[in-house]
């Protein structure tokens, strides 16, 4: 009894391990969010900059004295987007263009503010960089 017992849990373990390590994991992949839908190159580009969280190429696409607003008040930019790539910040979700490309809106992973809905609004100079910057929270 002793033996039929014994083969009998052997047998349960055996299978509850099998069972666990051929379990499918799985990972929340990170799904590439659709950029191509942004008409305007340089907008497109810079966003999948952010995405990418790449500072160097982000600040390429803007002039050295770039004004930067946040919600009405002017920042420095330079500080605000150091800061927002070392919390790895970044659209979630784009869903709505406007201004021939040049205006962004969508849910936004803003660090320790949180997700919430934002718009980034884009000003290109003559040269085609980008001189002004205006970012904000947006209406639902």
């Amino acid at each position: 009894m002793k033996v039929l017992v014994m083969l009998l849990m052997s047998s349960i373990l055996a299978l509850t391990a099998y069972g666990q390590s051929n379990k499918k994991s799985s990972p929340k992949t990170a799904q590439k969010m659709e950029l191509t839908k942004i008409t305007n190159e340089k907008v497109r580009k810079a966003i999948e900059a952010l995405q990418a969280n790449d500072k160097k190429t982000w600040y390429s696409y803007f002039t050295n004295d770039a004004v930067f607003t946040d919600d009405g008040r002017t920042l420095s930019f330079k500080s605000f987007f150091d800061n927002a790539f070392d919390k790895k910040e970044k659209f979630l979700d784009i869903d709505k263009i406007e201004n021939d490309g040049k205006d962004i809106y969508g849910q936004f992973q803003a660090g320790q503010w949180g997700t919430f809905r934002v718009f980034f609004k884009f000003h290109q100079n003559a040269e085609g960089k980008f001189n002004r910057l205006d970012i904000g929270q947006a209406a639902k």
